[in-house]
């Protein structure tokens, strides 16, 4: 019985996870595919930067409460079946990954800033304080996005052995780091040879 739930909860939050916000609001709202725009990624920064500021807001939060919400229905189901504490963040990775490579969009999916964030103020929420204020502060350094996201994800695995996430906790913040930072691969070409965009509105 606890196996099925098990089963059930990964696919589950998968799925939940492979929902692409920035295309369902491109396409509804926009009557646009934001991945022939922009740089083709299904997240927030490209659906703000092809749709406008309020798209991009709104596909930050809604991205960011898909890990959020997978995280809440694990602890539900752990509560009322007695399952592992520790199930809740293999049940947050499945929903990351299905961020990255969403099966409803030909598994091109975004680069899991915003899920990481979800996680964060799920699972921790000074880790989540920490992570945004390197972000922010490398952002308005730097004006780059990609380079203030690589470093907060970083900054989570920095802070872990701080947490008291245990052995899978704290396995899971790595590899959502390393997911992250895989992500962004091309960008970290553009930033070693100097053509990566920054932005302008900070």
């Amino acid at each position: 019985m606890k196996e099925t739930i098990y089963i059930l909860l990964v696919i589950v939050c998968y799925l939940y996870g492979s929902i692409p916000f920035a295309l369902v609001i491109g396409k509804c709202f926009y009557k646009t595919d934001i991945r022939s725009q922009g740089s083709g990624n299904l997240g927030g920064t490209n659906a703000g930067r092809v749709l406008g500021k309020a798209a991009g807001i709104s596909v930050i939060i809604l991205d960011a409460s898909k890990c959020y919400i997978s995280i809440l229905l694990a602890q539900y189901f752990i509560r009322m079946y007695n399952l592992s504490p520790d199930f809740t963040f293999i049940c947050a990775f499945a929903c990351i990954v299905g961020h990255c490579y969403p099966i409803f969009a030909g598994f091109r999916g975004g680069k899991a800033v915003s899920v990481a964030i979800g996680y964060l103020l799920a699972i921790n929420g000074w880790m989540a304080l920490f992570a945004i204020v390197v972000f922010l502060t490398t952002l308005k350094l730097s004006k780059y996005v990609s380079l203030a996201s690589i470093l907060g994800a970083i900054a989570i695995v920095c802070v872990t052995p701080f947490g008291h996430f245990g052995t899978i906790g704290s396995i899971t913040n790595c590899l959502i780091a390393l997911l992250l930072i895989y992500k962004h691969k091309d960008n970290i070409k553009r930033l070693m040879d100097g053509t990566e965009s920054k932005i302008s509105w900070m």
